[in-house]
Formats: structure tokens, C-alpha cells, sequence
């Protein structure tokens, strides 16, 4: 798949059905603020699992919370003894840990140091709205073969709620799974495709050192842990950068280091924790070796005791090349090939990789900046807000993958 220039759009001779109504577009909207304001971290979606269960009950659907307490799946157009292999639609639903900054909004975050500053409540209001307009279609006696709605809590929590989620029977029955990540580098009304690893792993790891203390006058007597930490966070990296292919892109990148509490005394202890990123699946599955023996040998010159946590947290998501066709295919009948364009692999993390290991899919990158918007909001900032339109764009472009996934082989 490459991308075309501003071409003129080229849709099909005969529209797809499943647009999204205006009156479900302004519900969406208001579900999505509704969940903005009240942003639950992992595990503790009690009521976004709610407020997700009660609008497809309400929709004629029948839900089932997954096992684990929060998240739910969701089957649209299912028949008895049905074998057909299902599409399956993922959203996450949980929220970090972070103040929500942003002013003159109405729906600002309401719960003090949690915030939807990833966009999973795009995500979440795109499947449902997926999920009922699909639920019609299948009403009419439109819709191929059935879909799975899969709403995730968790995400952001490693390594993830998609294992539980899994391990609870998300994918039995499903042939592919796709889903979509807010992107606030792309445009609204366009999205981002990739063919193979679109993001990386992403693993935690904390480092405990000790040893000796004592007086800063006479360091020759300790295991001077200070230095020992310093030293181990910024040669371990340096190493490891010499000890792996540099196409692989394993970095180790720290974010806590700690030491000490008197400016006369060398401290017996000291942390540090942070995160081991891999472009490479090949490469990650060595990281834990790597970095445990470039830790041991730096820490050993300074005489100081490790003990190391490494948390495996996720492998890259690996977008399979014939879903990644039909997300290009749907994109195209709904907007136009002018609406995809080529996306870089990113060195974030994402926990939809489980998925991947067990049936062939893809993500997508959601286009949710406004044309001509230069404010440049990242993700997992708490001044991070989305073009709402994107649900629009993320809902149609599910219904169309429903749709044309139907005819496949």
C-alpha cells in the first residue's frame, strides 16, 4: 500500500451502507465527553464497562463483561452454530494517571490526576458506534458475517490488559481484528496505514544497587553508589547500543533515579527505573539478557550489588499486509485513497500486539488534529484533545471493513 497525492477521491460505483447517522453522531460525541469526564485508570473501568453494557443492551445486544471485572465483548450478526470466522473491532478504555490541564472545555476531566490523555474515550465511543450501526445493518439483512466488538481495559498498564482479555475468550471464533490509535500528528477525515511493525516493544525495568556507604571524605572506603547509579544510567544504554544491530533501535531510557538524602554521605542504596524499547521482534526476545549482563558489568566496576526487575511488558504491534489491504480498501470507499497516507513505525508501546500473536491484524493511526490546528498536542500530555469528527471517520471506516472483510475468501 503507498499513498496517493491530493487526488481527486475515487469511490465505489455502488456506496457502501453503514455512514453514521447524524442523530448516533451526536450521541457518539456525548458518550465521549461523558467518558472524558470521568477518566478510570486499568482495572478499574466500572463505569465506563457500565455506561459501554447498557447502550448495546439497549440496542438489542448482549454484552458480556469479561471476566476479569471491567471491559466487555460484544457480538453483532452471530447465528446459532454460526462458524463463520468474525471480524473482531478493539477499543481500550482506560486512562493514565495524569492531571487533565486543558482550559475552556466543558468536558474537562472531573476526577483529580486522571485524564483521557490517550484517547481511549475516541476509541471506545468509535467501536460502539461501530457496534450499533452494524447492529442495524445486520437488522436489514446487510451485514456478511459477524463482528466481535472487543472493549479492553488496561491498556496502559503493562503488560496490558489484552492477555486477560484474551485468556477471558476474546478471540475465540475471530479470523482478524483490527483497530485504530488517536494520532494527533494526522490530520481528521485521514488515517495512517503500515505494513508490518508499527510501534514497539516495550518493556519496564528497576534496578536496585547496594553496597557499602559511608563519609564523602573518604569514598575509597565505599562502593560510592552515587557514582555506581550515575554510571549504570548513562553507560548502560551506551552499551547496549554496541551490542545489538542499531536497526533494532533498543534503547533503555530512565526515568526515576534515586539516591541518597545527605550531601556529606555516600548512600548503601539506589534505584532506578525506566523503560526498554525495541523496533525488533527478533531483538526484543534478547533484550532481557542484554540488559541484565551491560547492568552487571558496569555496576561491577564500582563494587556495587544488583538486583534487577525486568517486567516483560509488550512486544511491537506487527500489522499483517492483507488487513492492512482492507483498511485501505474501506478507507478508500468511504473517503477516497487521498485519505491514507503512509505511517512511520513509532517507539511507543501497545498492548493490541497480544492480539497478533494469535490471529492476523492491523492498527491504524486516527487522524485527530484539526486542518490547520499548529498547537502540536502529543499524546499522554494532559492538555491532549481530539477533533471529535474522528469518531466519524473511525466508526465508517469499521462499518466498511465489516462490510467488504464479508467477501473475502
Amino acid at each position: 500500500m503507498s499513498a496517493e497525492s491530493e487526488a481527486e477521491p475515487t469511490p465505489h460505483t455502488t456506496p457502501l451502507p453503514g455512514t453514521l447517522p447524524e442523530a448516533l453522531r451526536v450521541e457518539l460525541i456525548a458518550f465521549r465527553r461523558d467518558l472524558h469526564m470521568h477518566p478510570e485508570l486499568g482495572n478499574q473501568e466500572f463505569r465506563t464497562t457500565e455506561a459501554i453494557k447498557t447502550r448495546l443492551e439497549k440496542a438489542g445486544l448482549r454484552p458480556q463483561v469479561l471476566s476479569t471485572g471491567t471491559g466487555l465483548i460484544c457480538d453483532v450478526g452471530t447465528r446459532d452454530g454460526d462458524t463463520r470466522p468474525m471480524l473482531a473491532l478493539r477499543a481500550d478504555i482506560d486512562a493514565l494517571p495524569i492531571p487533565d490541564t486543558k482550559a475552556g472545555v466543558p468536558y474537562r476531566s472531573t476526577v483529580p490526576d486522571r485524564a483521557h490523555a490517550c484517547g481511549h474515550d475516541i476509541h471506545t465511543a468509535s467501536v460502539l458506534g461501530a457496534g450499533l450501526v452494524l447492529a442495524e445493518l445486520d437488522r436489514q439483512g446487510l451485514l456478511p458475517n459477524p463482528v466481535r466488538l472487543i472493549f479492553q481495559p488496561a491498556e496502559e498498564v503493562l503488560p496490558g490488559g489484552a492477555p486477560d482479555t484474551i485468556e477471558s475468550g476474546a478471540l475465540e471464533g475471530v479470523g482478524r481484528i483490527i483497530g485504530v490509535h488517536c494520532d494527533p500528528k494526522v490530520d481528521v477525515g485521514r488515517i495512517g496505514l503500515r505494513v508490518g511493525a508499527i510501534t514497539s516493544a516495550c518493556d519496564r525495568l528497576e534496578v536496585t544497587l547496594d553496597g557499602a556507604g559511608g563519609h564523602t571524605a573518604r569514598p575509597h572506603l565505599t562502593t560510592d553508589l552515587v557514582t555506581a547509579a550515575a554510571k549504570v544510567a548513562t553507560e548502560v544504554p551506551a552499551l547496549l547500543a554496541r551490542r545489538v544491530d542499531a536497526r533494532s533501535g533498543l534503547a533503555v531510557t530512565w526515568g526515576r533515579l534515586q539516591a541518597g538524602h545527605a550531601c556529606n554521605v555516600i548512600p548503601q542504596h539506589a534505584e532506578l527505573s525506566g523503560t526498554v524499547r525495541c523496533l525488533d521482534l527478533a531483538a526484543w526476545r534478547e533484550a532481557p539478557d542484554l540488559v541484565h549482563a551491560a547492568i552487571d558489568e558496569v555496576a561491577g566496576m564500582y563494587r556495587a550489588k544488583t538486583v534487577i526487575n525486568y517486567v516483560r511488558g509488550v512486544p511491537p504491534v506487527v500489522n499483517d499486509a492483507a488487513v492492512i489491504d482492507l483498511l485501505a480498501g474501506a478507507m478508500s470507499a468511504r473517503r477516497g485513497s487521498y485519505a491514507i497516507e503512509d505511517t512511520e513505525q513509532s517507539l511507543g508501546g501497545e498492548d493490541f500486539s497480544w492480539y497478533l500473536e494469535d490471529v492476523p491484524g492491523a492498527m491504524a493511526r486516527l487522524g485527530v488534529r484539526t486542518p490547520g490546528d499548529t498547537a502540536r498536542l502529543d499524546l499522554h500530555r494532559g492538555d491532549f484533545d481530539a477533533d471529535e469528527e474522528a469518531i466519524t471517520v473511525a466508526v465508517e471506516l469499521f462499518t466498511a471493513c465489516a462490510l467488504l472483510d464479508g467477501n473475502r475468501p
